[in-house]
């Protein structure tokens, strides 16, 4: 695979998973205030932090649909040396979190897909802190425009 291959797959990758990002959130844009107030009428004062909880658990799921993506397309293109699901779900789950242990590393035909994966798992790490930070702010600081 060469140069201009991977920079386009890693580009779909990327507005793939950019998609994915931004259904969620509008999801639970759309849904969080109903959600809260059927909470607030359930369980009270808990309603916060339970909200709260069910948002980050969710984007938190978006994520790993993410790497899930990443793991297939390894697969898929059969990037050596992967070539089970739980090595690509693994190589996918270190590269997108940046961590990189470095024990599994993919052939030279295949690497700029790992620092591209890397870079658009730190881009919507930061997203989705950004959200998470707003959506708390909204739900303890501002409830009433919350709802």
């Amino acid at each position: 695979m060469n140069l201009l291959s991977e920079l386009a797959i890693g580009g779909g990758m990327i507005a793939a998973t950019v998609v994915v990002h931004a259904i969620t959130m509008d999801i639970i844009m759309s849904k969080a205030a109903h959600l809260f107030k059927a909470l607030r009428g359930a369980v009270g004062h808990l309603a916060r932090p339970a909200i709260a909880s069910i948002i980050v658990v969710t984007l938190f799921l978006a994520h790993v649909i993410n790497i899930w993506c990443w793991a297939s397309l390894y697969l898929y293109i059969e990037a050596p040396p992967i070539i089970t699901l739980p090595d690509a779900l693994y190589f996918s789950t270190v590269t997108y979190t940046t961590v990189g242990y470095g024990d599994i590393v993919l052939s030279q035909n295949f690497r700029m897909l790992s620092g591209i994966e890397a870079t658009n798992g730190m881009l919507l790490f930061g997203w989705t802190t950004a959200f998470i930070f707003e959506m708390i702010t909204k739900i303890y600081r501002r409830e009433a425009d919350f709802l």
